[in-house]
């Protein structure tokens, strides 16, 4: 399976977002990455679930990537209308019964995915994994874009990769944090399957957003 994209939200042209998402959208890309914050557990906020909800309006093909970094997460799910199509990350730091989290997720027809900060163990997945269908591996601390990635980031998207192989459980990894040219072709070979891209890539300054596009696809495949 080729590697799958989700440009950040936050980086594109928020002035013009709607034609922003049908032009990923005819680009063939698979996700668009909204990522949500509650200046409580990232100090820093985002959108609200209005614009979150909105965003749904031009999509045809591509899908909703919403990345909760929020206390009680499922507070917000009516206002966003999470449903069918969308996957949905919580953070298991943010949540007091994450297993009860992804079940709402999950019950609502959406992808259930778990999130972890770089400071989180990865074998901290483990007793979900039966209940997600993705692990998002922060490779920079939540909250804000353009940081320099973790160190030992990459050896920590080895480590979940092994784990989730030898779980036998059919589990995608998505990274998000300093996905650059340089590093995202080292994270596709360590096991990532979804790539959140921003500032650093696919919104960077050097290409048109269809070159970027097909250049980041021509490194993750």
């Amino acid at each position: 399976m080729a590697g799958k994209l989700s440009p950040s939200v936050m980086c594109a042209d928020l002035l013009n977002l709607s034609s922003e998402i049908e032009k990923l959208d005819k680009l063939g890309v698979e996700y668009l990455h909204i990522d949500f914050m509650d200046n409580k557990f990232v100090p820093n906020i985002t959108f609200d679930t209005n614009m979150v909800k909105s965003m749904k309006k031009p999509m045809k093909n591509i899908r909703r990537d919403i990345h909760i970094m929020a206390f009680e997460p499922q507070q917000f799910f009516d206002k966003m209308e999470i449903g069918s199509g969308d996957l949905v990350s919580i953070h298991l730091e943010a949540c007091e019964d994450a297993h009860a989290v992804l079940k709402d997720i999950s019950d609502r027809g959406a992808d259930a995915c778990l999130a972890i900060s770089p400071d989180t163990p990865v074998e901290s997945v483990v007793e979900y994994l039966d209940e997600v269908c993705a692990v998002l591996l922060m490779t920079v601390y939540p909250g804000f874009a353009g940081q320099p990635m973790a160190p030992g980031s990459m050896e920590r998207l080895a480590e979940l990769r092994k784990i989730i192989d030898n779980s036998g459980k059919d589990v995608l990894i998505e990274v998000d944090g300093h996905v650059s040219w340089d590093h995202c072709g080292e994270m596709r070979s360590r096991g990532a399957d979804i790539f959140v891209a921003g500032s650093s890539s696919v919104y960077g300054k050097e290409y048109e957003l269809n070159e970027a596009v097909k250049k980041f696809y021509s490194l993750v495949e």
